[in-house]
């Protein structure tokens, strides 16, 4: 059985959860407790309570705890991706991949706790000093998505502890092995009891729990666009400080000059890698009228090839989707596109000689257009739309058409066009002949429209969440 850590201790509960490994239902990765109402009022508590000196603890004290945390993360990189890859369907590469992406953040995070800097200022009145200091927040409320169960709880957990603030962690139920295995990493580092806090369990209990409590000073979420809708009315009735990272209909842009070997590499790797089932995959893919039939029939024998299997398997490039709902909300929105008018290419199947799991085909549809529901809504899976365009003004006009705006990206020989686009571009994120999905950890992340709310996340402009500026006047 794998409890929750609160308050410096390892604590059970009565409910408990199975964790399933998507690429064979038989495979139980292992028994993971179910957090209480209680459970989540004692780790705000214990929160709470360490806060006042953990805040004002020195930056070496940060550093030492986060360095060690990166380290054995870095160390253990291939046994965390095993895991990883077992209980939400990466494969094994992706995932060690991600884990190795959680032990940077750590380090990184560890060097920013040494980096927080203020301003001494000239007053405009004689004799009186003007400090402008960053300070933490206090309690930080932090729920993950089931995508990525180990990258994003670090960028919201390094951030947080660095900058001096107490944590409570919500992971995805779905996924909570590679939380549970961080938050045991996170139990030898040094940090002291109760600042930081596991309480895995239901959103509707756990989360609901979090955002209602006014000890807990500020909500980071990444997650579905109608629970972050609702999560932005309940703080802001609080006045608490929250940070959403949501949904995306990504855009690549595929002009006629653009080189079409890398023109497919990051249509293929942004669509379809990861099992599509990323927030900055590109599942809207404008090709000017140029090449668009050379480009679609390539991208469809590509896409044919891709080798779907068990996340652990060697040759396997596509693993399985996460769980049976996602998978039946896969094969709704092929069903959609079909009945649309959308020309299915390849894929859009369940596969059954994969094994026993959630195994299913990449799909690639082509002449879908842009107000098409799959071309409009978040599908969160390995599904693109192939859409024309006239040219590189109507595809721009395309891709900001959107109420999402995280990610876009462009294929391009042309510096004229590449310069406009990323200046264009209605997203957080651009990219110039590089997939849409796929990011550094030392630079920001977020979005822009109904992708995101409030400061970004990762790199330096983290601070923008996790600190509160004060200013201070001295007579001297």
């Amino acid at each position: 059985m794998h409890n929750n850590w609160i308050a410096g201790e390892w604590i059970g509960a009565s409910n408990s959860q199975n964790n399933l490994n998507p690429s064979d239902l038989d495979d139980v990765v292992g028994q993971y407790v179910r957090a209480s109402e209680a459970d989540v009022q004692d780790a705000i508590a214990a929160a709470h309570a360490a806060w006042p000196s953990w805040s004002l603890g020195t930056p070496q004290q940060r550093f030492d705890a986060l360095d060690r945390i990166g380290a054995e993360i870095l160390a253990r990189k291939d046994e965390l991706g095993e895991l990883l890859a077992r209980e939400e369907g990466k494969t094994l590469p992706e995932a060690i991949g991600e884990a190795a992406r959680a032990g940077q953040i750590f380090k990184f995070f560890a060097g920013e706790a040494l980096r927080i800097v203020g301003d001494i200022q000239a007053s405009v009145r004689p004799g009186v000093q003007v400090e402008v200091t960053r300070e933490p927040i206090g309690v930080v409320g932090i729920i993950t998505p089931w995508n990525f169960p180990i990258a994003i709880p670090a960028w919201k957990i390094a951030p947080a502890l660095a900058y001096g603030n107490c944590v409570v962690f919500k992971p995805a139920d779905l996924v909570p092995g590679s939380a549970w295995a961080l938050a045991d990493i996170i139990s030898r580092s040094g940090l002291p009891a109760g600042v930081f806090n596991l309480v895995m369990g239901r959103g509707s209990v756990v989360g609901a729990a979090l955002i209602a409590d006014p000890r807990v000073d500020a909500i980071t979420f990444t997650g579905s666009v109608e629970t972050g809708r609702q999560i932005l009315q309940q703080t802001a009735a609080l006045q608490k400080k929250a940070q959403l990272e949501l949904g995306g209909k990504n855009p690549l842009i595929v002009l006629d000059d653009a080189d079409l070997e890398t023109a497919l590499n990051c249509a293929i790797q942004g669509a379809f890698y990861s099992t599509g089932q990323r927030c900055t995959a590109s599942s809207r893919i404008i090709v000017e009228r140029g090449i668009y039939d050379q480009f679609t029939q390539t991208l469809a024998e590509r896409t044919k090839a891709l080798r779907v299997g068990h996340a652990l398997a060697p040759e396997t490039q596509i693993g399985p989707v996460s769980d049976e709902s996602q998978l039946q909300q896969n094969l709704e929105y092929v069903a959609i596109g079909k009945a649309e008018g959308a020309r299915l290419l390849c894929g859009g199947e369940r596969l059954q000689a994969a094994g026993n799991g959630y195994y299913f085909s990449p799909a690639v549809f082509a002449d879908a257009t842009n107000d098409m529901r799959i071309s409009r809504e978040e599908i969160f899976g390995p599904v693109a739309s192939v859409i024309p365009a006239d040219d590189y003004e109507h595809a721009v006009a395309l891709a900001n058409d959107t109420e999402f705006g995280l990610s876009s990206g462009i294929c391009t020989q042309s510096l004229k066009h590449a310069t406009h686009f990323k200046r264009a571009s209605q997203a957080g994120m651009v990219m110039v002949n590089v997939a849409t999905a796929g990011v550094d950890y030392h630079v920001p992340f977020g979005g822009r429209k109904g992708s995101s709310h409030g400061p970004r996340e990762q790199g330096r402009y983290a601070q923008e969440f996790f600190t509160v500026v004060k200013t201070a006047y001295t007579l001297a």
